[in-house]
């Protein structure tokens, strides 16, 4: 085994960047970014499942996305539909449990149904979970959470991190371990701001379209050869 994989992240976050960029710079229309982008996704999400992950959490859709030209953001969601149609039965393949996380009813009718289907028909499987954030913010999540607490009378005294970890998206779901951006920038975007307040952090600079199994498994290399002390001090022996 390569060095840095005997320690391999329970949970994974990644931001996929940079497909729109990914197809200007080829002269491309956005669209195509984005479609490349959704087949890049079953690539990494194979991988990760080989590899034993146990849960991979995608960022495909954030709230601020809704303020992209409504032309896009139409192609965008046409083309979750579709990918949700098509990976049903690779979930399947794979033993893969799926699960929607963020504003879910913002979204349209028909992907709401395929979300639930999805969800539903995988509920029973074992292998990996796969988490897609849609119409997500780290920020608005734990604003819903807080709203839950107290609608649901929550004294103060009752409020643990363990509690209100239970009331966010992610609930029963492992810390994340790893968050992956691609494109080059170097900022998590208001992606699970709670799960990840001891994450380790990888950039790469490739698109999104063109982070390979490889680069994947580098990520995870890395990440192994790390020291995760948890805001503790290691005590060294001399």
């Amino acid at each position: 085994m390569k060095p840095g994989l005997e320690k391999l992240p329970r949970h994974i976050g990644i931001i996929m960047d940079g497909n729109g960029r990914w197809a200007e710079t080829r002269g491309l229309p956005r669209v195509e970014g984005h479609r490349k982008g959704a087949e890049k996704a079953r690539d990494i999400i194979a991988a990760a499942s080989e590899m034993g992950i146990e849960c991979l959490t995608l960022y495909a859709f954030s709230t601020e996305n809704w303020k992209r030209p409504e032309d896009e953001v139409s192609v965008l969601m046409k083309l979750l539909e579709l990918y949700l149609r098509k990976e049903f039965k690779e979930f399947q393949r794979l033993n893969i449990r799926y699960r929607a996380i963020g504003e879910t009813w913002r979204l349209p009718k028909g992907i709401r149904s395929l979300i639930a289907k999805t969800q539903e028909a995988t509920a029973g499987n074992t292998g990996m979970t796969v988490v897609s954030a849609l119409s997500y913010s780290g920020k608005n999540e734990i604003l819903r959470a807080v709203k839950k607490a107290i609608s649901s009378g929550l004294k103060e005294e009752d409020i643990t991190e363990d509690s209100f970890s239970a009331l966010l998206d992610t609930a029963g779901l492992p810390p994340v371990d790893l968050i992956i951006r691609t494109s080059g920038e170097i900022r998590i975007s208001n992606f699970l701001l709670w799960q990840a307040a001891y994450a380790e952090l990888y950039f790469t600079n490739i698109y999104w379209p063109d982070f390979t199994r490889d680069e994947f498994i580098g990520a995870l290399e890395n990440y192994g050869m790390r020291e995760r002390r948890f805001g503790e001090v290691t005590v060294r022996e001399f």
